[in-house]
């Protein structure tokens, strides 16, 4: 990831409002703190995340796979994928009368499981890679919540990368997430009570896993496991790689921020795509009657009302 150059002097940010107080117009985006005024401006211009739509359900995420080792045979299974629902997002809060020249915001970016389930039981290691101009940018997470903290003032993009237990036989995911710290104009004016917060959902994706994996993860709440396609037998559990985290599985439901997380739920994708249907059902209608109204006019006139149609006039 291409990151800002830090070589000239920091830029200044505009100075914070009073919580809850109306903006005549919608606030700048501000650049990091080390970024010069022409990747201000750049930074400034960049456009917000989009919404989350419907069609992000179907996003899948399949791990890059670490080269087998010909003297370790490992037992595949065929046809068969496990998958992990994951949301990773940032929650920033404005620090209001706290708030200083560069540290205005207070934010937390995180990568949960979609029903806040345990996901130590997949991933081995979460790194965050911040802008360079923090402390330690790069930032190792190893154990659950996996999530980190700071304060700033500046939007930028924070790179994400999962490491996978060994019997996942994975190498890693790379995410990329926008930093967000100012609400959108519709949504008002910034509140040190109202958190900005922007999630999106994905879904890792174990295609051919190990018999091992499949064996340990197969009751977790975190699974998504399908029925085993016909002849595939599985052998008696063996020895399986010891997990720190699995004699006492973290629980993400009673986390501070929880109260703020999007909603991922199946029943609320549905009504999304019934929604999403009812519209694509609504215009295929109009358009029938469009065409109907159409082929019932004379050859002449409907040759000259063919166009008026077609780009929206008639």
């Amino acid at each position: 990831m291409q990151q800002p150059s830090t070589s000239s002097p920091p830029a200044q940010p505009p100075p914070a409002a009073a919580a809850d107080a109306p903006s005549p117009a919608p606030a700048p985006t501000p650049a990091p703190a080390s970024l010069s005024p022409p990747q201000a401006a750049a930074a400034a211009a960049s456009p917000a995340e989009p919404a989350l739509t419907a069609a992000q359900k179907a996003l899948r995420s399949k791990p890059s796979r670490s080269p087998e080792d010909p003297e370790k045979k490992i037992k595949k299974l065929k046809d068969v994928e496990i998958s992990f629902p994951i949301v990773y997002g940032t929650i920033s809060f404005w620090l209001g009368k706290k708030a200083s020249e560069y540290n205005s915001h207070k934010w937390t970016v995180y990568i949960r499981h979609a029903n806040n389930e345990d996901l130590s039981v997949i991933v081995k290691r979460a790194v965050f890679q911040l802008h360079p101009s923090f402390t330690n940018p790069t930032r190792v997470i190893e154990q659950p919540p996996f999530e980190l903290s700071e304060t700033g003032w500046g939007e930028f993009e924070i790179a994400i990368t999962l490491y996978f237990h060994s019997d996942a036989s994975e190498k890693r995911v790379d995410l990329f997430h926008q930093l967000k710290l100012y609400p959108e104009e519709e949504a008002g004016p910034q509140s040190t009570k109202k958190p900005v917060v922007v999630e999106t959902y994905d879904e890792v994706v174990f295609t051919e896993p190990s018999e091992a994996f499949f064996l340990r993860v197969q009751n977790h709440p975190a699974a998504t496991v399908p029925r085993l396609p016909p002849g595939i037998t599985l052998s008696s559990p063996g020895p399986m790689e010891h997990m720190p985290h699995d004699k006492k599985r973290y629980d993400n439901k009673d986390h501070p921020l929880s109260q703020w997380y999007s909603n991922f739920s199946e029943a609320d994708e549905l009504l999304k795509l019934a929604a999403a249907r009812q519209q694509v059902q609504a215009h295929i209608a109009k358009l029938r009657r469009q065409l109907s109204m159409i082929e019932g006019m004379p050859q002449q006139s409907r040759g000259l009302s063919v166009p008026g149609q077609q780009y929206g006039h008639g």
